[in-house]
């Protein structure tokens, strides 16, 4: 059978679209390496099934800039010496690195030179990251580089993948080829966000209990959702927010819930749930919340939460973007301008008060994303990686005898 290594400088399996793509290939029949992040408890070498962990004992990347620069190299040099040395063992048909950081590709340098094909999936466009994250022009020095990084990167790979059309489009517009780079979407796996799963927590919603998960860092918006959850404790006495997930904006939050005077309206997760914790979660409550804080970057990416509400036919509030406007347009989700706590707190109490309008939006916007789904992007994906290992049908793993 085929064999593939996937890298990825974060935890899997929490990590949702390297889970989606790791389980698409071994359900397809390829062998999968994964390297990848160690948690504390987590084995360093698991193996399961047709997929097998490496997990190095470094740290999540934190910190400052020059701090972060460091961590990603140390784990590109580490990634790229197992990468090397499995390859000699195994010989891998292809190696798939998962940005950030874009050089993360060059992991896969030996296996290159000896024969591997070399597939890049862009998960964020890092210019405009860098320079929504530290308030600078994109025509300042340091996007510039990490742009000039990230053709480099490109042209290495044999074939790249991103997320939507417009985070396509600023690559191209930089240079890359267009028939290199195909878009997979980040539709929500259906199998486990199933609103069927969990009938009797869907029995259980009490009006007006809110939903956000993910990563807690300041560029989600929980404190917008939090500062809306204060302007309604009033009007809506019943008002609650669940936020789940784990990040270094967590302490901030729950200053903020307390300084606004909701420490009891908000909860927070001991950390990110297991999937079926999770699924349970949004099942029970009655909006779920995306409040990305609108920049550059913003407007070309997708929330992954934005497609699990849909899928769980949960109705959703959620900040307004190019890119949520040009793939769903009006009518699917209940929208707000982007860090406005008031517009916030009136999209949730339009929704709190007129229960009638839910199955309205969460049927459009199951409509508008049919072809988002992931049993239609995985099959995307495996085209991709069938193009790279040479076999005909998408998704059908070659013999290598």
């Amino acid at each position: 059978m085929a064999r593939i290594c996937v890298i990825r400088q974060a935890y899997v399996p929490l990590d949702t679209r390297v889970r989606r793509e790791t389980q698409a290939l071994a359900a397809a029949g390829y062998r999968v390496d994964v390297i990848c992040l160690r948690r504390p408890g987590e084995p360093m070498f698991e193996r399961r099934g047709a997929m097998t962990m490496w997990r190095l004992p470094l740290a999540r990347p934190t910190g400052g800039l020059v701090r972060r620069l460091a961590q990603y190299g140390g784990f590109l040099a580490l990634a790229g010496a197992l990468a090397g040395v499995l390859h000699l063992r195994h010989r891998y048909d292809v190696v798939q690195a998962n940005s950030v950081p874009d050089a993360l590709v060059l992991a896969a340098a030996l296996p290159k030179l000896l024969g591997a094909r070399v597939l890049l999936d862009l998960h964020e466009c890092v210019p405009e990251f860098f320079a929504a994250k530290y308030d600078v022009s994109l025509d300042s020095r340091g996007p510039r580089c990490m742009a000039a990084v990230e053709q480099a990167c490109i042209r290495f790979a044999d074939l790249a993948i991103t997320c939507t059309d417009g985070m396509r489009d600023r690559f191209v517009s930089r240079g890359a080829p267009a028939d290199k780079l195909s878009v997979v979407l980040n539709g929500a796996d259906e199998e486990v966000f199933d609103p069927q799963r969990f009938p009797e927590e869907r029995s259980r919603r009490s009006g007006s209990s809110l939903i956000s998960h993910g990563t807690v860092e300041e560029r989600y918006g929980l404190d917008t959702i939090i500062g809306a959850v204060a302007l309604l404790r009033d009007e809506l006495p019943d008002i609650e927010l669940t936020i789940i997930g784990e990040g270094s904006y967590r302490g901030e939050l729950q200053r903020l819930a307390t300084e606004r005077g909701v420490a009891d309206r908000v909860s927070f997760s001991p950390g990110f749930l297991p999937l079926d914790d999770l699924v349970r979660a949004i099942a029970r409550a009655d909006i779920g919340v995306v409040a990305i804080k609108r920049d550059e970057f913003r407007d070309l990416s997708l929330c992954n939460k934005m497609y699990d509400f849909i899928a769980m036919r949960t109705p959703a509030v959620v900040s307004r973007t190019t890119s949520v406007e040009d793939y769903f347009g009006d009518g699917c989700f209940e929208m707000f301008r982007s860090g406005d706590e008031a517009d916030l707190a009136r999209a949730i109490l339009r929704l709190a008060q007129d229960p009638d309008r839910h199955p309205q939006l969460t049927e459009k916007a199951a409509e508008a994303a049919s072809g988002h789904r992931w049993p239609v992007q995985r099959e995307r994906y495996l085209g991709v990686v069938s193009r790279l290992v040479g076999a005909g049908d998408a998704g059908r793993a070659p013999s290598t005898s």
